[in-house]
């Protein structure tokens, strides 16, 4: 008998079937693989996902990062590692997010998933629905953290497929992965792979995972310079040996990886949410939200719309034309032509009404040309303040106040937000962008500050110092108008 204990115990911890894949983040390229397709237990690589659809969920407005969950039973209960959450208890969704990003707390991705889709098993759903949507082919998940049960499988090339969505796609809240610690309200939480980040140079995220069934996974991505890579690992035999082979991997990356490549980022996957019908279209209920539950709106996804219902232009619905000079001020080449298009496209497409936040006009604005019967040259004025007395307004009512012209950013009554627009080759095509966008949506950025700022692959176009609200319900009616649009938080 202790002859075959001393045979059997070496097979009793034995490692899980190992994986791995790494790839060139910049444009998918696979640089190796092992077993990349096999599918394993992902452990709490999962959270990835809950994470991805908890950012999608706040972006298309089911609810904000201050939305109060109440955490229940099932949530509580649920095995380490976790935050140590109540029943009954409520917390904001910004908490969740950080301890289970950084924590890997499963109570948290359970309360993530309830306070979504109103239980597990349907988040369950709409995670298998967008990772098909993300060409995730051969991933299951059965639930939000990934504790282990029967069919929740994935495979190293899915949740690398993965961590490049969760980097692209949602840029503004990427930094979470990279945090050694974070606040997560009811007490401080330690980042799983704190390890890693500080030991291998670039590293920067993603996600950890650890069954007895899974093994020691990981999902990490680091950037040097130009280049990023992703390496995936299944089936580490210990945290010290799954992080030497993921440092192995990425130095690999980055020797193949050539150091200049074109971006390519993964197609972002259509809006999946609740509610959402064909071509990820959700048209839903108005009314403000009760605290603690679902804020429901109308969101026009990744599709394009086929159908506008234009209302009629209530009265005073055109440009006013005592807003059109700060926001033209610097802006020269072509002016006059931009801002007829403008105003041409605000004559047939009025804005939403200021005073009614939760209803979104869906609206065409682009494509909108001169009329055809003047043939005659135009004389260009001298100037562009001269370009924009030229325009004609009409039933132009008498301004309420006098326009105001922001001159730096506000420090004082939160107006620490902002949003970005786009994302531009030059400079000049930035400031034309911000200038449609600034006429198109005049309600919530007449006060905004207009920012042009460069960075390593282009010129963002952003409109900054505003409040949280303001710069929500700003993008809420530039997507409602098929117009480019996320929010940035402070720094």
């Amino acid at each position: 008998m202790f002859v075959w204990l001393i045979i059997l115990l070496p097979l009793s911890v034995a490692a899980a079937p190992y994986a791995a894949l790494v790839i060139d983040a910049r444009n998918g390229k696979v640089l190796h693989a092992q077993n990349a397709d096999t599918r394993l237990h992902p452990a709490s690589l999962t959270k990835m996902m809950t994470l991805y659809i908890a950012f999608e969920a706040v972006q298309n407005g089911e609810l904000t990062m201050d939305t109060l969950i109440t955490v229940s039973r099932k949530a509580a209960a649920e095995e380490p590692s976790k935050l140590g959450l109540r029943p009954g208890q409520q917390i904001k969704l910004r908490y969740l997010v950080r301890a289970a990003a950084v924590k890997s707390a499963n109570d948290a991705a359970t309360a993530i998933a309830e306070a979504i889709e109103g239980s597990e098993a349907a988040f369950a759903r709409r995670m298998n629905r967008t990772a098909k949507a993300m060409g995730m082919t051969r991933t299951t998940f059965k639930n939000a953290h990934g504790l282990t049960e029967s069919g929740h499988l994935s495979t190293a090339r899915d949740m690398t497929i993965l961590g490049q969505h969760v980097i692209y796609d949602y840029p503004q809240y990427y930094n979470l992965f990279s945090r050694k610690t974070a606040d997560a309200g009811v007490r401080k939480v330690r980042h799983t792979n704190s390890r890693l980040l500080s030991s291998y140079r670039g590293a920067d995220g993603i996600k950890t995972g650890y069954t007895r069934a899974a093994g020691f996974n990981l999902v990490a991505s680091a950037e040097r310079g130009s280049e990023r890579v992703i390496a995936t690992v299944f089936g580490g035999r210990s945290t010290a040996s799954r992080n030497a082979r993921v440092a192995e991997l990425l130095d690999l990356g980055f020797k193949k990886s050539p150091t200049w490549a074109k971006l390519h980022k993964p197609d972002r996957p259509p809006y999946l949410g609740k509610g959402a019908g064909a071509g990820g279209i959700v048209v839903a209920n108005t009314s403000d939200p009760a605290p603690g539950t679902r804020a429901k709106s109308i969101r026009v996804a990744s599709a394009a719309v086929t159908r506008s219902l234009r209302p009629k232009a209530r009265p005073g619905s055109t440009v006013d034309p005592n807003l059109v000079a700060p926001l033209v001020a610097s802006v020269g080449k072509d002016i006059e032509r931009e801002l007829q298009e403008i105003v041409l496209a605000s004559d047939t497409a009025p804005d939403p009404a200021p005073d009614d936040p939760g209803v979104v006009v869906v609206a065409d604005v682009a494509d909108v040309s001169a009329p055809a019967e003047s043939k005659k040259p135009v004389q260009r004025p001298k100037s562009v303040a001269a370009a924009a007395a030229t325009l004609s307004f009409k039933d132009t009512p008498t301004p309420a106040r006098k326009a105001e012209v922001v001159t730096r950013l506000s420090t004082s009554g939160g107006r620490h937000w902002g949003i970005n627009v786009g994302r531009f080759p030059n400079e000049y095509l930035a400031q034309k962008m911000l200038l449609k966008t600034g006429l198109t949506e005049t309600a919530t950025l007449d006060d905004a500050l207009r920012k042009v700022v460069r960075g390593k692959t282009g010129f963002d176009a952003m409109f900054m110092g505003m409040t949280r609200d303001g710069a929500e319900l700003a993008c809420r009616r530039l997507q409602a108008r098929q117009m480019t649009c996320f929010m940035v938080g402070p720094s």
